[in-house]
């Protein structure tokens, strides 16, 4: 049936399966299937390293097979309901209804409502309460998982942190349960025991008349009170692929991907990726080198890139770049550092990963004032950006990319201003480079997105801007800028808004996200088929307000995450908040530890002295 729609559609390779790489194996020798689903398009989903990672994890398992799905566009969703057809797995074409398990990541809010249109196209009912014992148990996992409230109504559990070894005792505690025949309460029951797992039903929350949290507490003994993260303590003999799932047509990141470590020693204050995936804990060079020859010989791709929340700051990066340039030099395959610091950038580091080929240059002062990056703990001066400036017209490049915010706390026009002529300072570097020296073509683009105050961050008590208020700073910047060779982009501010309700949100946005999928919203993330009246009337229709998930939270509330334990404590990051307002900074972990909590793993950066 997949192949007579394929005629039809615009982009076909997203939904043959079959590609290099991908895992077929035979129905009747397998106990469990899991369906692995990216709640957006193809080309998104496949380029997200998490997937492959549990993709090819899970298959590891003789009695497990693992396949994809994900969000079909709109010409193929038209023809699966017009045709009354299921929403279908890529490697075996099954209906995702024949399967056992449904595992939905969460990589960024906006995606929410196409978690629900999945479900609806693979005929299973949304609310998890309305679901028979013959459906799949549907699971979430992913960073917007540390605050799982919003989807608690649509979802049968959570698994909180990295998932390598936790989604293999799910598998296992899943394949003594289907033995037994026993009811997914009993399974439910079983997966509440393993650290790591939520399950909203096991859990009642009680809210006060000004509808801030009352009471938040298991109403089953198997449920823990606070839910601790996973992590995987030794990252050196963790789960890596040797092999990747190679597309047919074009995704948005086409390339073999090392992961060098995982978690940040920076604190950025705004950051949550930061804070959940302390503590920092790295790969050796001698790990990384021979899967990165593994990846290369099993995929044939022209380029890697070296993946980490902050790049420059791999301890052993001159031994590891060496190493990859001796294997990626003779094959002209492309090496490229994304998240560069602009305070380790250096000639030396620029000139060895341009060998084979330039790639774009990318720096993020994220504020415009060095106030402003003294609020954030962003530790970089203003000379440090004008040093990387310099390095990088004198090694040749006439193009940067600056990447900031608007609507962070304690924000005033005066810092907005703070970009364009922070921008304006970094052409005039150009120009004070004799002309034979510099290149040719200047661009200079800025892109500032609008903040959004995260759970698990300093930030997190703090207000989000109102959509008036970030309008009128996007034009305080465009009014800042003086020198022509600078192009300046930003993002809608009304997505953002919506974005901050739902990572803050509590269970009763549930009725609002059923509300938003029953009028057609879905890819909320894309502009053309984003719908901010649709959302305007499914908050107003279920008696709830925009505004109020914007409002700054008092510092004794009830958070709706607060029973998750990231190892990170509310002390620290209530320390961290309060130095923010005192515009004080906070050193990086290595030069001083300052005791956030997440030593309790055991293991990482806590413990390398």
């Amino acid at each position: 049936m997949r192949e007579q729609l394929l005629r039809y559609v615009q982009k076909p390779t997203r939904y043959t399966g079959g590609e290099w790489g991908s895992v077929m194996k035979n129905k009747e020798e397998i106990d469990i299937r899991f369906a692995f689903c990216f709640p957006d398009t193809y080309e998104i989903g496949m380029s997200y390293p998490g997937m492959q990672i549990l993709y090819f994890l899970m298959n590891s398992r003789p009695d497990t097979w693992c396949e994809r799905v994900f969000a079909p566009a709109e010409d193929m969703e038209a023809l699966l309901r017009e045709k009354n057809i299921p929403l279908f797995a890529l490697e075996s074409g099954d209906s995702v209804r024949d399967f056992d398990l449904l595992g939905f990541t969460l990589q960024y809010e906006m995606s929410f409502t196409n978690i629900l249109n999945m479900l609806e196209l693979a005929k299973i009912p949304l609310l998890s309460k309305d679901r028979g014992e013959d459906v799949p148990v549907v699971c979430a996992g992913g960073p917007c998982a540390c605050n799982p409230e919003p989807l608690a109504a649509f979802i049968d559990f959570f698994i909180m942190g990295e998932g390598e070894e936790v989604n293999l005792e799910v598998l296992e505690a899943y394949g003594a349960w289907k033995k037994t025949g026993g009811t997914k309460r009993e399974l439910l029951e079983q997966l509440a025991k393993i650290e790591g797992i939520y399950v909203p039903a096991f859990y009642d929350v009680v809210y006060n008349e000004d509808g801030t949290i009352q009471s938040f507490a298991p109403n089953c003994d198997a449920a823990p009170k606070r839910v601790r993260k996973r992590i995987i303590k030794d990252f050196n003999t963790g789960f890596t692929p040797e092999q990747l799932i190679v597309p047919y047509g074009d995704i948005v990141h086409d390339r073999a991907v090392l992961e060098l470590f995982r978690g940040c020693i920076r604190g950025c204050r705004f950051c949550q990726a930061g804070m959940l995936y302390r503590p920092v804990r790295e790969k050796t060079p001698e790990n990384l080198l021979k899967t990165a020859q593994k990846l290369l010989s099993a995929t044939g791709y022209e380029e890697m890139s070296m993946s980490s929340l902050s790049t420059s700051d791999y301890t052993r990066l001159r031994e590891l770049t060496d190493g990859l340039l001796a294997l990626t030099e003779p094959k002209m395959v492309g090496l490229s550092l994304p998240s560069l610091r602009i305070d380790n950038f250096s000639m030396e580091l620029m000139q060895r990963v341009q060998k084979v080929r330039k790639s774009g240059l990318t720096f993020a002062p994220e504020a415009g004032t060095q106030r402003m990056r003294n609020v954030i703990n962003k530790n970089v001066t203003e000379e440090d950006v004008m040093r990387s400036a310099e390095i990088a017209f004198r090694g040749g490049y006439s193009s940067m990319k600056l990447y900031f915010m608007i609507g962070l706390p304690t924000e005033t026009e005066e810092d907005c201003r703070g970009i364009g002529e922070l921008a304006s300072r970094v052409v005039d570097v150009y120009h004070s480079i004799p002309k034979p020296e510099r290149p040719k073509g200047l661009g200079i683009t800025i892109s500032v997105s609008s903040f959004v105050p995260k759970p698990f961050t300093p930030f997190q008590w703090a207000a989000q801007d109102s959509m008036a208020s970030l309008r009128e700073k996007q034009q305080a910047i465009k009014g800042s800028i003086r020198a022509k060779a600078v192009r300046y982009t930003y993002h809608e501010s009304t997505v953002s808004v919506l974005e901050g309700a739902f990572a803050r949100g509590d269970r009763r946005l549930g009725k609002v996200l059923l509300a938003a999928h029953e009028k057609g919203c879905k890819f909320d993330a894309w502009s053309e088929t984003f719908h901010p009246e649709w959302w305007d009337e499914a908050f107003s229709e279920n008696g709830l307000s925009i505004d109020w998930y914007q409002r700054a939270r008092g510092l004794d509330e009830i958070l709706p995450w607060d029973f998750v334990d990231i190892g990170v404590t509310k002390k620290f990051l209530l320390h961290e908040y309060e130095k923010a307002m005192r515009e004080e900074t906070t050193p990086d972990c290595r030069t001083a530890c300052a005791g956030c909590g997440a030593a309790c793993f055991g293991g990482g950066v806590c413990f390398e002295h």
